[in-house]
């Protein structure tokens, strides 16, 4: 793959040890070497994840929930080129204007765009040329920073933000994607040899839940996305949240009670979705001889059953939590707790039992961007935490993840809770 071109490091603006998150928008003076830095860091992790990938890899798109890796890098190079530079930067060139069609996603306030479904018949743009737009904007992006005035930064800086957590977004779903598709291969391709998940730190036992009000929400300092706030009080039930996560020896348990033929323990849509896509295991799991395997970014691995389960939808989830004879935890529950849950972040996303509605008085954001999370309100749930797919600094404890039911090509998991009797 052609490398991205490279940023000057001698610049005097830069730190040496480029950092993210950035530091906050409201911080006075504006530190711009810090910013330049942050953009620089995301851009470069993005880089970093397509690298061992060839052309042919970064093309292929498996199906219609995933995007090319090419369309990844592309598509956040669109971000900053449509809500950052077109009105912030004076003079401002625009790449080529035939990508505003290619790389939209689903902003209808900023015009047409490439159907999802057909992403992957992006033959053109080519990978270098993706690679020149990158370089185009990420010297457009920096210019802004260094000479802009303070007053125009006050209105830079917040959307600059969203798209540095957006673009960290992209590279989980950089990472899902080309798992998802790697996994259609009957070669198990391999994305990294040395790739490990990461050990669980659980620790036995339960947190208590104490019955009270408590205050979920964004609490007003960093970052967050409007899906967040406001902030509000909500009542919490007495009951118990596991310390640990449900591991792939507790689902082997649930496959051999048969799990996953038994429909009274199955919400009506979730046993119409497993039977029509013939699920019989937690997804990317294949028979290898008498023993369960399964695709990983290291390629086929045999099952590790101390790791926690992944590749499971929340129908699975709900399914496994009625046959514990358990249910999932709401996400306020899980906000609540997640201070003393010592594997909350780094291994899987965590399923809630709690649809993915606004917050008492949610208001999205102005323009295109409250196009951002407020639209999608409608028949998902809410997952927690963070998997080992998410970039370093992008976790916070207010995150608020969403997904369609059935969906499992995501590194999500289960964590299981008790109401008081």
């Amino acid at each position: 793959m052609a490398a991205t071109a490279a940023l000057r490091t001698d610049d005097a603006r830069a730190p040496a040890a480029p950092a993210f998150p950035p530091p906050p928008v409201t911080a006075r003076p504006i530190d711009r070497a810090a910013w330049i830095a942050a953009y620089r860091h995301v851009r470069a992790e993005t880089e970093r994840r397509a690298a061992p990938l060839s052309a042919e890899d970064q093309q292929v798109q498996s199906m219609e929930d995933a995007s090319p890796t090419k369309w990844h890098r592309a598509h956040v190079t669109w971000f900053f080129e449509q809500f950052l530079l077109r009105e912030h930067l004076p003079g401002y060139r625009i790449h080529d204007e035939r990508l505003h069609y290619l790389f939209n996603s689903y902003y209808v306030a900023a015009g047409p765009r490439q159907p999802r479904t057909q992403r992957g018949l992006i033959t053109r743009p080519t990978l270098d040329e993706v690679t020149a737009y990158r370089a185009h904007v990420d010297r457009a992006v920096e210019a802004l920073l260094g000479q802009a005035a303070d007053g125009t930064l006050e209105a830079v800086l917040p959307i600059l933000e969203i798209g540095l957590y957006h673009e960290q977004q992209h590279q989980e779903l950089l990472w899902t994607d080309i798992l998802h598709a790697f996994a259609q291969s009957p070669l198990g391709p391999v994305y990294d040899a040395g790739w490990r998940f990461p050990r669980a730190v659980s620790e036995p036992g339960q947190v208590e839940l104490p019955r009270g009000i408590a205050r979920i929400g964004h609490a007003g300092d960093g970052f967050s996305y409007d899906n967040e706030s406001p902030r509000h009080e909500t009542l919490i039930q007495p009951g118990r949240i596991d310390r640990g996560l449900v591991t792939n020896r507790d689902w082997l348990a649930f496959m051999a009670d048969g799990g996953y033929a038994k429909p009274e323990l199955w919400l009506s849509d979730g046993w119409y979705a497993s039977q029509r896509d013939g699920w019989e295991a937690p997804g990317y799991w294949r028979r290898e001889g008498g023993d369960w395997a399964t695709m990983t970014l290291g390629g086929l691995r045999p099952i590790d059953p101390d790791a926690p389960v992944t590749h499971v939808s929340y129908y699975e989830a709900d399914a496994y939590a009625r046959w514990a004879g358990r249910v999932l935890p709401t996400e306020f529950e899980w906000e609540t707790v997640a201070a003393g849950l010592p594997d909350a972040f780094g291994l899987v996303w965590q399923w809630t039992r709690s649809p993915y509605v606004a917050y008492p008085g949610y208001r999205p954001l102005p323009g295109a961007l409250g196009e951002y999370n407020g639209k999608f309100m409608a028949n998902q749930f809410v997952l927690r935490g963070s998997s080992v797919a998410t970039p370093e600094g992008h976790a916070r404890l207010p995150y608020r993840n969403f997904f369609y039911p059935h969906q499992r090509w995501q590194f999500t998991g289960v964590r299981l809770a008790d109401p008081q009797a």
